[in-house]
């Protein structure tokens, strides 16, 4: 297999499993969400895989974009100087290859054993089924940082849970514990902290006794047309996002973020 950077691969006889290995928070950007693209059109071309598990190492599932990273923000900063063109490249990009993962052909398990906020909730819906627990939190905090959500969420997360929690979702920035999550469809099983990644291996083998062509048939049945509702849907939150990004209330969101407190926005 492709030797990759920030995930781990493996086969566990007909269950490929991929581990983001960024801990503690497995902070996501184009590389890693390259990788698992990459890793997921592996198992694809795998006849002897029917499934796949994505899991993580460290504290978190995966918490989104490191918006408070010096780095990032300097860069931000840069750009906002510049032509704001010049920043719709990488995110631009970034959803390019988020919408390779929702081609991939077969079924995925997230196993979400602890937070999955932003762009790793997008992850973590881009898979089939999650496993989770009590202590994962699930949270689409964009205007929480006043921003526009993004990978493709405004499409796959009321088609999960519902328009109107996804608008709960959404309009509050709330986390939701993984017994909540569970209750509304946004995970399917709820288990012990120590418990998750095992019972998703078990649903992905389950997943992986019944008939490969049957599976891969089925599930593009059930799927039809969901990567090209996500390319839409994340052409229009890449507009959204350019714009806001350059706004005050982004910056303060930001910042309110990484310094703890309430945001003090002047929607400018």
């Amino acid at each position: 297999m492709t030797k990759y950077t920030d995930i781990g691969v493996e086969k566990h006889g007909h269950v490929g499993l991929i581990e983001i290995r960024r801990p503690p928070l497995n902070f996501f950007d184009i590389s890693l969400i390259n990788q698992i693209a990459d890793a997921l059109e592996e198992f694809d071309k795998d006849i002897e895989i029917r499934a796949s598990v994505l899991a993580a190492q460290g504290k978190a599932f995966c918490a989104g974009a490191n918006f408070s990273d010096p780095t990032r923000q300097a860069q931000e900063e840069a750009e906002a100087k510049g032509d704001p063109a010049d920043s719709l490249g990488s995110i631009n990009s970034l959803y390019l290859h988020a919408v390779r993962i929702f081609r991939a052909k077969k079924p995925v398990v997230a196993a979400v054993h602890g937070a999955a906020i932003g762009g790793g909730l997008g992850l973590a819906v881009s898979a089939d089924f999650r496993v989770t627990c009590p202590e994962a939190r699930f949270s689409a905090n964009f205007t929480k940082l006043g921003f526009h959500p993004g990978f493709g969420l405004t499409t796959t997360l009321p088609e999960l849970v519902g328009k109107n929690n996804a608008e709960l979702i959404f309009y509050t920035s709330r986390r939701v514990t993984g017994e909540e999550a569970t209750r509304m469809g946004l995970a399917n099983v709820c288990v012990p902290q120590d418990q998750v990644r095992a019972e998703a291996m078990k649903l992905a083998n389950e997943i992986a006794e019944c008939s490969p062509l049957g599976l891969l048939s089925t599930r593009a049945t059930m799927r039809a047309g969901l990567a090209d509702r996500v390319l839409a849907a994340t052409n229009h939150e890449l507009a959204e996002q350019s714009r806001l990004r350059k706004t005050e209330d982004f910056k303060e969101g930001v910042k309110a973020t990484a310094e703890r407190r309430v945001a003090n926005f002047k929607g400018r």
